[in-house]
């Protein structure tokens, strides 16, 4: 039996349609779907869960792998809330497993563990060292759900405990700091450095999720990074966007954003912001060299990003209204006029605070 936390939305929700319309002979048993609500989905055995709660484990008999999906990912939850949740939920459930007998855990973390860095090759091996972090932006979130996943297996030997790592997820519907990045007037560059872009379409991690389930791909050390294959330059990106960037240098790039996210003006930290400007590509070995390939290719999940941000505009990870955006538009035609842009709509959003 092949059981899914988070089950009612997101991707738990893809995840569990893909288990119930396999491809191919091997299919599971039976699907578990865990959450605190049901959804309409069909073909699959309902367990209502808090997966936060220690009675979890009630909830466990008889599953042979365990895929958790149900942390948080919101750029709009208060990043200890948020924190506290991610934390709480993946430590529950790697318990919970534990003490009911499951063999295997698959979490979901983000290729953002490995870091971005501008003298990272392309790609990064997918068994490459782990970037440490204990900032509260999300890299912070996966570095302590890893730490987890490396305690349980010291814990418990008899636990399989996998950690997949997707690129940066492309959705229709997804809100994220990529997806407002691509909703700002130009993209922004730093000076001297070349960023080369790597996606991941959320059916694709669905799809990855189930066949590390079914296939029992574990992947180098426990851990499976998922994304479209190869990467795209800055130009590349550029011409598929209709886009034009502005390059200012690193420190003044960083200051602004760290300034902004101080001011609790923009859920993005300086140290997410990097992954917007320097390069954090994976080759994703484990799962190419079991047989799964991607549908999507970056180009296509591109636009399928461009498309979700229609009518949308943003600045340094900030959702804006049309006056902010406005305000914004003309910042972005260099690199000077663009920290004044940012002075003012900082200016703009802590008057109308005090209005």
């Amino acid at each position: 039996m092949v059981a899914v936390t988070g089950a009612a939305t997101g991707v738990g929700r893809l995840l569990v349609q893909r288990l119930a319309t396999p491809e191919g002979s091997i299919r599971a048993r039976e699907i578990i779907a865990i959450d605190q609500e049901f959804a309409d989905l069909r073909d699959v055995t309902w367990r209502i869960a808090d997966v936060c709660d220690p009675g979890l484990v009630s909830r466990l008999e008889g599953i042979d792998v365990l895929v958790h999906t149900a942390d948080d990912r919101s750029l709009d939850t208060g990043p200890a809330r948020r924190r506290k949740h991610n934390v709480l939920a993946a430590q529950t459930v790697l318990t919970a497993a534990a003490a009911s007998g499951v063999p295997r855990v698959v979490l979901v973390t983000s290729s953002m563990v490995y870091g971005a860095a501008p003298d990272n090759p392309v790609p990064l091996p997918e068994d490459a060292a782990r970037v440490s972090d204990n900032s509260e932006g999300l890299m912070g979130d996966f570095a302590a759900v890893e730490e987890l996943a490396e305690r349980a297996r010291r814990a418990h030997p008899g636990l399989t405990v996998t950690v997949v790592r997707p690129a940066p997820l492309v959705g229709p519907e997804l809100d994220t700091l990529l997806s407002r990045h691509f909703a700002a007037p130009r993209l922004l560059t730093v000076k001297g450095h070349e960023q080369h872009w790597q996606f991941c379409h959320e059916d694709d991690l669905a799809s990855a999720l189930a066949f590390c389930a079914l296939h029992d791909v574990t992947g180098r050390d426990g851990v499976v990074a998922v994304a479209s294959e190869g990467s795209l330059t800055q130009g590349e990106v550029e011409a598929i966007a209709e886009m034009k960037h502005f390059e200012v240098a690193a420190n003044l790039a960083f200051g602004a954003v760290r300034r902004l996210h101080q001011a609790r003006i923009t859920p993005a930290a300086a140290g997410e912001i990097k992954f917007l400007v320097y390069p954090c590509v994976v080759d994703c070995a484990s799962l190419r060299e079991a047989g799964w390939k991607p549908v999507h290719d970056n180009e296509s999940t591109l636009r399928v990003l461009l498309e979700s941000r229609s009518g949308k505009h943003a600045i340094a990870g900030r959702t804006l209204g049309r006056k902010e955006a406005t305000i914004t538009a003309a910042g972005a035609a260099g690199a000077a006029a663009a920290t004044i842009g940012t002075v003012a709509a900082i200016r703009h959003l802590r008057k109308r605070g005090k209005g």
